[in-house]
């Protein structure tokens, strides 16, 4: 609906729009020569007030002569109107957009439309420290939920002007605003196009998190291995956008995601290029084996122990058959039991205030694994082999791919208790296709440890080990050809 010249009715008008909003604020108002009628219209606790009674209330009925000027929204804005940043709105629903937003829109008697003035002044809780991504060494400031300080914390990071911020809404009813960074003579044209093809095909009501959109904009829903990356760490955004990768920071949520991603990206941290590279790459390599023990160690226990104990050595088979000879459980219910003991552990540990959740997941763990072996429950055998494959997650930095070992481990106990070593190989086999058959937007996942070739195997120098920092130049697939002068 066009905004009319009749004051009144322009009121009446959005009243409509807004019955029932008690939040909605409607000041009627006049010019200082009292010729020109004039409301406003914000909504409560979202505007910054001195703005709205400094540059626009004061200055209107205080300092605006219209018998000197021809006394129309066009003057106000040129000459009164002090906010930096005021634009003309025509219709209704883009006035109510304005005023969703936390500007503050303003009508006029005889206007054939309204000014829209940035008065944004929402409450928030500043740049925090990170809390999990933490580093010894490194920058500690995180993103926070508030967009526009996201955007200066990238931006005071990369003085480039080939840095490109493009501003969208996202839902029919939540009109959540996203940005979608990159540096134009580094991204490659195709991901940025696919990107941006795929959130203008987007159709949701809102967005409350970029958990949303990370899984809305994945290829292979049904794998349980992210595709995309997630950081609340705004060096780890900078250090993605200079590799060429592309950056979506979401309104109302303290992460954006990072795309491309490879699993060789998540078993990087940040602090591993602000320390050296000798003592990194010895903690990048233990990543990898923390992995592998996570995923391995349950199903080969009970692969060795249930089919194969001839494999093991001696005396090891024979403690192990001892501890075992009063539990009441076969050794798959009894590894599996645990693991969720664990389980259950690790999500009370989450939810519980951080002040006591460490003491849970310690004490607890301790606690439990004690009273089951000596109420003859588990065997100590069972209690270290899944207290490992707990603290091997630990280790891991990307809280998503571990999920997606906790869930395939699963996998490889249930083979390996059917078929014993083989099924256990069966697992492990079937997790190496899986991940060998993602891609992210048009990367293989498991580069570079294939196709490295494509960039002369440069890529190899920043992965199981971190080599020296010189010798990572040029070291990113992500890069288009030719993008660095």
């Amino acid at each position: 609906m066009n905004i009319g010249k009749e004051l009144q009715t322009n009121l009446m008008t959005m009243q409509s729009i807004f019955t029932d909003c008690g939040d909605i604020v409607f000041r009627e108002f006049a010019a200082a020569d009292g010729r020109g009628r004039l409301f406003l219209v914000y909504a409560d606790n979202m505007v910054n007030t001195s703005a709205v009674e400094d540059a626009i209330l004061t200055n209107i009925m205080n300092r605006c002569d219209f018998a000197e000027a021809e006394g129309n929204l066009g003057d106000l804005m040129e000459s009164v109107i002090a906010n930096r940043d005021v634009r003309r709105v025509y219709t209704m629903e883009e006035a109510a957009d304005g005023v969703m937003v936390g500007d503050t829109v303003i009508f006029m008697e005889g206007s054939p439309y309204a000014l829209q003035a940035s008065t944004r002044g929402f409450p928030n809780r500043g740049v925090g420290h990170v809390e999990t991504e933490m580093v010894v060494q490194g920058p500690k400031d995180a993103f926070t939920e508030l967009l526009a300080f996201n955007l200066v914390l990238i931006r005071r990071r990369i003085r480039d002007t080939r840095l490109k911020v493009v501003r969208k809404q996202v839902g029919s009813r939540g009109k959540t605003d996203i940005a979608l960074l990159y540096l134009e003579d580094l991204v490659r044209p195709e991901v940025l196009e696919s990107v941006k093809t795929q959130l203008d095909r987007l159709q949701l009501e809102t967005i409350y998190d970029s958990g949303y959109l990370e899984q809305l904009l994945e290829k292979r829903q049904f794998s349980p291995f992210p595709q995309l990356q997630m950081t609340e760490r705004p060096d780890k955004a900078a250090a993605a956008l200079l590799e060429g990768r592309v950056v979506i920071a979401v309104d109302n949520t303290p992460f954006v995601v990072l795309l491309p991603a490879t699993w060789n990206l998540f078993f990087q941290a940040a602090e591993d290029y602000y320390d050296r590279w000798e003592m990194m790459s010895l903690i990048r390599f233990l990543r990898y084996v923390a992995a592998l023990a996570a995923t391995a160690l349950p199903g080969l226990y009970i692969a060795l122990t249930v089919y194969h104990p001839q494999l093991l050595p001696t005396s090891l088979a024979l403690k192990i058959a001892e501890t075992r000879q009063n539990i009441p459980f076969s050794v798959v219910w009894e590894v599996v039991l645990m693991e969720l003991a664990f389980e259950l552990l690790r999500e009370a540990g989450v939810r519980l205030p951080s002040a006591i959740s460490s003491t849970i997941g310690i004490v607890g763990g301790i606690i439990i694994g004690s009273a089951a072996v000596e109420a003859g429950l588990v065997s100590p055998a069972v209690v270290i082999i899944s207290a490992l494959t707990g603290i091997c997650t630990f280790v891991i930095p990307n809280i998503s791919v571990v999920s997606g070992l906790r869930l395939s481990k699963y996998i490889v106990i249930a083979l390996s208790a059917a078929l014993g070593l083989f099924g256990f190989w069966v697992g492990m086999l079937l997790l190496l296709v899986h991940l060998a058959g993602l891609s992210s937007y048009g990367i293989p996942y498991l580069y570079p440890f294939c196709s490295a070739s494509v960039n002369q195997y440069r890529d190899l120098r920043d992965s199981l080990l971190r080599l020296p920092l010189p010798w990572l130049k040029g070291c990113s697939i992500f890069e288009k050809k030719g993008g660095r002068h």
